[in-house]
């Protein structure tokens, strides 16, 4: 039994939110200290089979932190330390939201799943690049997840993106425009044509490079294609699949099921990995797959789909801090069984 499988029950005595909240907190006082460092020798594997380049960047594990955990910059540089090879902050929005009203977090710990109508909460851009300034940039890849204010009409959101981006953007080495989180009203209408359009268009005026967007797993078939259709169109760089899902599967039991929000973790796994797959048949771009990982072979199905990395977190919430040393030692365990000489040589493969 590992130190995370012993405190578990007690923290997930506490609400979920302030479960997290003081989750925050300890990795915070440990950054930047001799724990972390100690924290990267036990966690980290260093295997030149499990680096990717993407963009020009080396990504030296394919698996990352999604957006949500890390919303503020707080603690990349721990995130990495254990083992994570990128991590994506955010959503970060314009101006400062407090979110929606809580509680707004829900765990299902029979299905490894949570749910979640935080609505974007965050310090804002402007404390956020403030941040990432005054701070090391952490060792891997550091990702933008870049979200709509809430008081912003759906009218004025290209000005919104690029306000944040042009005021964090320095400080990452990617941009993702995310239009498909359920918890905000009216974003999921950005998915759409000429909406996206007018919003990846400003960010590619601002300089955005690379810069990718975020699926919601709620979308048509032909209002995917359509988004795709403009990734094409605006030679866009990479799509990220997929976000949380607003459906309910019938396997769900828990109480917390009836709640609004988006849906994250095991139940969307296999979903997400479909779509996966069903988007990188379609773009000639890197795809990074999201959604139910919580191990190696979860990992390796999305890699075999043709996601490029993979990312997730609420895995991190269910398996705790040893979750990404694991993956990777199963992966290469995996990728010794298929004969494959590195990960990016898997991915795809199932296409």
């Amino acid at each position: 039994m590992s130190l995370y499988d012993a405190v578990k029950p007690v923290v997930f005595r506490l609400p979920p939110e302030t479960a997290h909240r003081l989750t925050h907190r300890a990795m915070r006082a440990v950054q930047d200290t001799p724990v972390q460092s100690l924290l990267r020798r036990q966690l980290s594997v260093s295997d030149p089979r499990l680096r990717t380049e993407l963009w020009g960047m080396e990504f030296p594990t394919p698996v990352g932190v999604a957006a949500g955990f890390d919303k503020n910059a707080h603690v990349p540089r721990l995130l990495a330390a254990l083992g994570f090879g990128h991590v994506e902050i955010g959503g970060v929005t314009a101006e400062r939201q407090s979110g929606n009203r809580r509680p707004r977090l829900f765990r299902l710990p029979d299905e490894g799943a949570l749910i979640n109508r935080m609505g974007f909460n965050n310090e804002g851009a402007d404390a956020v690049a403030r941040r990432l300034a005054a701070e090391p940039s952490p060792p891997v890849p550091l990702g933008l997840n870049v979200g709509k204010s809430k008081r912003t009409p759906l009218s004025d959101a290209p000005a919104d993106y690029r306000y944040t981006y042009e005021q964090v953007g320095d400080y990452v080495d990617y941009t993702v425009v995310n239009v498909s989180s359920p918890n905000t009203p009216g974003l999921r209408s950005l998915q759409h044509r000429d909406a996206l359009e007018a919003i990846l268009g400003e960010l590619r005026d601002a300089g955005a490079d690379p810069l990718l967007v975020k699926l919601s797993p709620d979308l048509s078939e032909s209002a995917t294609e359509d988004a795709l259709a403009v990734v094409d169109d605006l030679a866009l760089d990479g799509v990220v699949v997929t976000n949380t899902t607003t459906e309910r599967p019938d396997s769900l039991s828990a109480p917390a099921r009836a709640e609004r929000g988006g849906l994250s973790g095991a139940p969307i796994e296999e979903r997400a990995t479909e779509l996966v797959a069903f988007v990188a048949r379609r773009v000639d771009v890197p795809v990074i797959g999201v959604g139910g990982v919580r191990d190696a072979a979860g990992a390796y199905a999305k890699l075999r789909a043709g996601a490029s990395v993979v990312q997730l977190s609420t895995g991190l919430v269910f398996e705790g801090p040893t979750l990404a040393r694991d993956i990777h030692r199963d992966l290469l365990a995996l990728l010794d069984r298929d004969g494959f000489d590195a990960v990016e040589d898997a991915v795809g493969v199932d296409l």
